[in-house]
């Protein structure tokens, strides 16, 4: 698996855990907001980790860490995640693994097998407005089989949405919150310039007045949503 950077120490990635970061390299998307576009973009010059040197700082942390946040890019895009996931398993952490939705049948396995403790998934738009959001063609029926995957099951998850002025509107989210009725957990998330990349025009951060506007406006069908990062 092509590990590119570990963050060594983090108390948001794996809400409730004092965990580390792992990112993966590639991704199948190419949302104009990405906040890791150095990961994601093939002509960006990376960093790289060797699996067996993460493994083995995660061995010697064992006990002072309680999980590992397994991110990207798009993490099931790489056909030996569950060998990586089964090694960290072994070393007593739990898992929580972000993924765009769009490997369900992936996503699947590493629940039955139980090698995730918790899953976050990306809802990036209303099913009408998904591809604007994503920047690519998007198969929904994937997205819907994920999205369907945590609803009924029985792992632990969230749903989140990044709020970004030009891709997202009142309509659209409530759309979007309508698609999860019921969700357990549902996050809007305020966008964040990281400065990565060159943000098309009229692309920008809703305030957070805005913000919890919105979040009230979902709330009709995910009572449970809430506003991070304001």
């Amino acid at each position: 698996m092509i590990i590119s950077g570990v963050q060594k120490l983090t108390l948001l990635d794996y809400p409730g855990r004092i965990a580390c970061t792992v990112f993966t390299d590639g991704c199948n998307f190419r949302c104009p907001f990405c906040h890791n576009a150095p990961l994601v973009l093939p002509d960006r010059e990376k960093q790289r980790s060797d699996t067996d040197a993460v493994l083995e700082f995660l061995k010697k942390r064992s006990g002072l860490y309680e999980g590992v946040a397994v991110t990207g890019g798009e993490p099931t895009l790489h056909a030996d995640l569950p060998d990586f996931l089964r090694s960290v398993k072994a070393l007593g952490y739990m898992i929580k693994l972000d993924t765009n939705g769009t490997r369900p049948d992936m996503l699947s396995g590493l629940i039955a097998e139980g090698l995730v403790d918790r899953i976050a998934m990306d809802i990036k738009n209303s099913p009408e407005e998904y591809a604007k959001a994503a920047g690519a063609d998007v198969d929904m029926s994937a997205i819907e089989r994920s999205k369907e995957l945590l609803l009924c099951g029985s792992v632990d998850y969230e749903f989140r949405t990044t709020v970004v002025r030009g891709i997202h509107t009142r309509e659209s989210l409530v759309s979007a919150a309508k698609w999860i009725a019921g969700a357990k957990e549902y996050y809007l998330q305020q966008f964040k310039d990281s400065g990565d990349l060159i943000l098309p025009d009229g692309l920008s951060a809703f305030d957070e007045k805005e913000m919890h506007e919105l979040c009230e406006a979902v709330r009709e069908y995910v009572p449970a949503a809430q506003v991070r990062g304001v």
